[in-house]
């Protein structure tokens, strides 16, 4: 990016859409056990924009900032072997933030009562986290912000350079042998 141009600002995420087993079973896990709100269920037809036949149904659940997560029930193409429980490190997670501890230790109890196994709290330094599956295998995360969150965060931010610059020279090699070099456009 070699031209000086003012790009609008991203304002954050509308919603994340990932794909569900039951749209009743992802309704229930995310407005009876984590207490958001369903502010969309829309049963489709077509894919968007064609006129190919596609019947699914996009559930949006709303957080408290406005933000949705979303997901795809697809039940003329689900499969069992995609609800596997995903792998923070190898695939994704999703961090949800609380309020403070006190409204971690809530949920950490009431997911731990319903039977949903419950790492943590680990405490990363500039937040403390715990870690749960929703039943469509999706790993979360409810975390709170350290007391010097933006401290910690300015700290990162002023040698993150320098830390990527070192981190791209000690892994090259390795990269090199494992991934295909991506085409030029």
């Amino acid at each position: 990016m070699t031209e000086a141009t003012t790009l609008p600002k991203v304002l954050g995420i509308h919603h994340s859409a990932y794909l569900c087993r039951d749209a009743q079973e992802t309704r229930n896990f995310y407005c009876d056990v984590l207490g958001m709100r369903m502010r969309a269920t829309l049963a489709i037809e077509k894919r968007p924009g064609t006129d190919i036949d596609l019947r699914y149904m996009h559930l949006f659940f709303e957080m408290e900032d406005g933000n949705y997560i979303a997901f795809f029930d697809l039940p003329d193409t689900v499969s069992e072997d995609y609800f596997y429980n995903k792998d923070s490190m190898k695939e994704y997670h999703f961090a949800f933030e609380l309020e403070d501890m006190a409204a971690q230790q809530v949920f950490k109890d009431r997911l731990e009562g319903l039977g949903v196994p419950v790492r943590g709290p680990i405490d990363h330094g500039f937040v403390t986290s715990i870690y749960f599956h929703d039943p469509n295998g999706l790993q979360l995360e409810f975390t709170v912000r350290a007391e010097g969150h933006e401290a910690i965060m300015e700290h990162e931010e002023a040698k993150s350079a320098e830390t990527l610059a070192r981190w791209t020279a000690e892994t090259a090699a390795v990269k090199a042998e494992r991934l295909k070099p991506v085409a030029a456009e």
